[in-house]
């Protein structure tokens, strides 16, 4: 069966009468588009909400956000800024932080003109990185909250900002940029889901999938409509939507 570890665990979670949450973030939107057109139909027949990551160097006037669809800023540019041995980070350290901070915020009020209640005020870093420095700073720029990969050390890490990552991605970007398969996307949930469940990792931590409209193929959307599709029929699980997780107050992600 696909996904039976997924299965396996959120029966555990059930039969500890707990629910298990979890949310949705697609990284990269810039434009409308028949791949973004597929992911907006997925999440309506799934039931699942979605908040989407977008570019707003790169904002197309065709982009608007969809019944349901929350708006999250990702980066300015999606620009490497990283240096020649390091991985790859807009956000890195070496710029100096009030021309970086200046440039978010320029990114932040594009997003806010163009998407109004629909833009929460969270960063979410390309490549999911962001230099230590920067990151104790985003609430002084104005930013509530952050969301970057694998499970957080802290809900609130710094004093303001709520932070609620991803943790399962079904792309395998090492291998060649295909599907990871269901064995090894399915672990990924489970891990997490087993993690919070035991109190290794923030029990109040959702869940998070993320996916790349743009990057994913055949197999790889297939496996998507798969999870989300089980996940959305387990008594055990709950989709939670962006505004709930980085509202005005922080203990709704907690």
């Amino acid at each position: 069966m696909a996904f039976a570890t997924v299965v396996l665990e959120l029966d555990r979670w059930h039969a500890a009468g707990r629910t298990a949450d979890f949310w949705w973030r697609d990284d990269d939107a810039v434009a409308a588009g028949p791949a973004l057109d597929r992911l907006s139909a997925l999440a309506r027949r799934a039931g699942v909400p979605l908040a989407l990551a977008v570019i707003p160097a790169n904002l197309d006037d065709s982009l608007g956000a969809g019944e349901g669809q929350y708006v999250l800023q990702h980066g300015y540019a999606h620009a490497n800024h990283a240096g020649p041995d390091e991985k790859k980070c807009e956000l890195a350290a070496n710029r100096p932080a009030d021309a970086v901070l200046d440039e978010l915020c320029r990114g932040r009020a594009i997003l806010e003109r163009r998407f109004g209640a629909r833009f929460l005020n969270v960063l979410v870093p390309p490549w999911n990185r962001i230099a230590a420095p920067l990151a104790a700073r985003l609430g002084e720029a104005g930013y509530t909250g952050l969301s970057t990969w694998k499970a957080r050390p802290a809900a609130v890490p710094l004093s303001g900002l709520v932070q609620v990552n991803c943790h399962a991605d079904p792309v395998n970007w090492r291998g060649g940029r295909g599907y990871l398969g269901d064995q090894a996307f399915a672990l990924q949930i489970a891990d997490h889901l087993a993690a919070r469940r035991e109190g290794r990792a923030d029990p109040g931590e959702p869940t998070g999938i993320l996916s790349h409209h743009l990057a994913m193929d055949e197999a790889t959307w297939g496996g998507l409509e798969r999870l989300l599709e089980l996940l959305a029929g387990h008594p055990a699980a709950r989709a939670r939507d962006a505004a709930s997780l980085f509202g005005p107050d922080p203990s709704d992600a907690t």
